[in-house]
């Protein structure tokens, strides 16, 4: 009998394990092949930024004064500059800004805005007038108008543009999380918590902030491209990074006197910034098919 008991025992099925929801939209992203290609390049490219110090055949700002200017060849594969310094090493290093451009101001954005939507989404009344009508003033200006009003303030630098490239997305950050947070007060979960007295600052972030983090994760993610896109442009009008560290659009800046005689310098930095915004936006857009529920199976 006992033996039966276990041949039967055996013979079930296990019961499969629930997956956690990250690891489904990890699943479902790498399932999207474009989103998956735009992740592995974002990752290739992260990396190279990281060790780019050490792969770089030259100094930066190492002058070969005998090639100056000369066009991609065996000893410079993406040519030199008009002071004969190496592009090819000048965009590995530049990637480290450009990317970190992009990843922090996509962090403070995410966070400060996040945070500031849930608080007056949660509030409500005339913090919540208020607070969106001073959104609404700020976001009438455009964005790259604003960062360079902010930037021509601060000065030019890493930490100025960062700043100026942040101050542009909190309202809009904050003005969608709002927009969420307004939605999820309606649910029965929040009114159970109100009825047993659940503290405010509980309700916001351990309650209402986890529900709002996937679409929120994902408009943080493809906030990164704009802005590469933005700290690029200031650079290019000279109000971001300055010579002669080598950032993409700083390069893009240097080189725009010379696009007639040699492109090549506008080339290379230029299509790095393209394959890295598509790169981003392609891994983007996979993850907001991968969080959509109504994809789910």
């Amino acid at each position: 009998m006992a033996t039966a008991a276990k041949t039967s025992a055996a013979k079930a099925p296990k019961k499969r394990k629930k997956e956690g929801m990250m690891k489904q939209v990890f699943k479902r992203t790498c399932q999207n092949k474009l989103a998956l290609l735009g992740m592995i390049v974002m990752i290739l490219l992260i990396l190279l930024a990281i060790v780019s110090p050490w792969l770089a055949p030259y100094d930066v700002t190492e002058q070969d004064f005998d090639a100056i200017a000369m066009g991609p060849s065996a000893k410079h594969i993406f040519g030199t500059d008009y002071m004969g310094r190496d592009i090819f090493s000048r965009c590995l290093v530049g990637a480290r800004y450009s990317l970190s451009f992009g990843l922090i101001c996509a962090c403070v954005t995410g966070v400060l805005g996040n945070a500031l939507g849930v608080i007056v989404g949660y509030i409500g009344g005339t913090v919540d007038m208020v607070a969106m009508r001073i959104v609404d003033i700020i976001t009438a200006i455009p964005g790259q108008l604003l960062a360079i009003i902010i930037s021509s303030a601060l000065g030019a630098g890493f930490v100025q543009t960062i700043i100026a490239m942040s101050i542009g997305g909190i309202p809009m950050s904050a003005r969608n999380s709002r927009a969420m947070c307004l939605r999820e007060r309606q649910m029965e979960y929040l009114e159970a918590a109100y009825s047993i007295n659940v503290p405010s600052g509980k309700i916001m972030f351990k309650h209402m902030l986890p529900n709002i983090v996937a679409p929120a994760l994902v408009g943080t993610t493809m906030s990164i491209g704009n802005s590469i896109m933005g700290a690029a442009g200031l650079s290019f009008i000279g109000l971001g990074i300055q010579p002669p560290t080598p950032e993409w659009g700083a390069m893009l800046s240097n080189a725009r006197n010379y696009v007639t005689q040699a492109p090549y310098m506008m080339i290379f930095p230029g299509l790095l910034i393209a394959i890295v915004v598509l790169a981003i936006n392609l891994f983007g857009d996979g993850l907001r098919d991968a969080m959509d529920p109504r994809l789910k199976k």
